[in-house]
């Protein structure tokens, strides 16, 4: 029969190549572009690809310090409720822009640092760099997705 269905944090969480993964392995991704498609549907926003409002730097007061700067703070706004909603995650490290850009290391600390500190079920990965390591890399991820009960 088919596994349990989980939602998984993926980081870099606008990665294709993970969300696909994932959900070819019978999971949920908790990605990016959903959280980014509903905001870009929402029809009191009025300047696509993607809005941060001043709720949402509100909203990332709750993960991030006052000190931290507005924009690693509106991306936190993003990030930790879907952080909130995992229940296993797939942190890839030292991966190139095309991959998925987060934009700045202060961003990847503090989530990857929020994600470790959630305790869930956690894979983590260097970027695969040939074509050995991406085979390895997909076998690890298969094998982490199909053992989550």
């Amino acid at each position: 029969g088919k596994g349990v269905n989980m939602k998984i944090f993926i980081y870099p969480p606008n990665s294709m190549i993970l969300q696909d993964l994932v959900e070819r392995f019978g999971h949920t991704p908790l990605a990016l572009a959903k959280e980014i498609d509903r905001r870009v549907n929402d029809p009191e926003l009025d300047s696509p690809p993607m809005n941060i409002t001043e709720i949402d730097v509100k909203v990332g007061l709750k993960y991030a310090a006052i000190e931290v700067p507005s924009g690693v703070r509106g991306r936190l706004a993003l990030f930790g409720p879907l952080i909130d909603e995992a229940e296993a995650a797939i942190i890839v490290n030292d991966f190139p822009s095309t991959f998925g850009c987060m934009a700045c290391a202060r961003t990847n600390e503090l989530t990857i640092y929020l994600i470790k500190q959630k305790r869930v079920p956690t894979l983590e990965l260097d970027y695969p760099t040939n074509e050995e390591e991406v085979e390895d890399f997909v076998a690890r991820i298969k094998s982490f997705l199909e053992g989550l009960k």
